[in-house]
């Protein structure tokens, strides 16, 4: 589970088997499954085409997915570690080790309903990942299990979207990481084909992501950018998917700038 660069960050990008601060055999398991399974890779591939060649919008597509990914259990990881609690899995009588599952399969399926239409995307998204779980999901789970795990992804998948929200503690994860791939790689395609939009143009600012313990609170996002442009995605992008997601208290957001000048541009953005 790699975003491709040479030495792989463990705050950045979740590693199946080193340790964690949750009950992982379950989650890895069904990771293993997703990122081998033909439908949903090619459904990945396909997303993007909506996004990035008709659009010209940023990633949609199987990179966004992998990073998405890896910053929500590395997110979920940190707040397992501060002890915060997670009420999707649990009011439904599953076990804690379905809670990262539930993340995994949200993360991986969200976007789905690009294939369709960027707009709206978000309830394009609900039908087919519906099809997807009712097929996947039974490998790992009983009936009853699999109809409680079924309406639990769903619900992380729809509370991406900044119109819904989220009711359970897994679904404010889906959310926030949704808006933690922010990096300038997101944006190359567009970019590269001339798109010059905000969204385009911020990205490029964004240098680096990051997730660390906090000191105050449970998880501090650093993020390194290089010119005022980024303050977009930070203030207006983040902020509207932490706002709404039952996180706010437990995520704290440092924002540097690292031009060559290394005056600091946002020491600290309190969301």
């Amino acid at each position: 589970m790699s975003e491709s660069s040479p030495v792989e960050d463990p705050r950045r990008v979740y590693t199946p088997d080193k340790e964690h601060n949750f009950p992982d055999e379950k989650c890895n398991e069904v990771l293993a499954f997703v990122e081998s399974d033909e439908e949903i890779q090619t459904y990945l591939e396909a997303q993007n085409v909506n996004a990035v060649d008709r659009k010209r919008y940023n990633d949609h597509g199987a990179k966004h997915i992998e990073i998405v990914r890896n910053r929500a259990l590395c997110l979920y990881d940190l707040l397992k570690a501060g002890n915060v609690d997670f009420n999707g899995a649990r009011q439904q009588g599953l076990d804690e080790a379905d809670e990262s599952v539930i993340i995994t399969l949200a993360a991986t399926l969200h976007d789905v309903g690009h294939v369709v239409h960027r707009d709206q995307h978000a309830y394009y998204s609900i039908p087919l990942a519906a099809d997807i779980l009712d097929r996947v999901l039974p490998e790992f789970y009983d009936v009853p299990d699999s109809v409680r795990m079924k309406g639990e992804v769903l619900h992380a998948i729809i509370c991406h979207h900044t119109a819904e929200t989220p009711l359970t503690t897994e679904g404010g994860i889906i959310r926030v990481a949704d808006a933690l791939d922010m990096e300038r790689g997101r944006s190359r395609i567009p970019y590269e084909q001339g798109g010059r939009g905000i969204n385009t143009l911020s990205s490029q600012a964004i240098k680096r992501v990051s997730l660390h313990e906090g000191d105050s609170r449970p998880v501090m996002v650093e993020i390194a950018m290089t010119n005022a442009a980024g303050v977009y995605q930070v203030d207006n992008l983040l902020k509207a998917k932490l706002r709404g997601s039952g996180l706010e208290d437990e995520i704290r957001i440092v924002a540097v700038n690292t031009n060559e000048n290394h005056e600091q541009l946002v020491e600290r953005i309190e969301l």
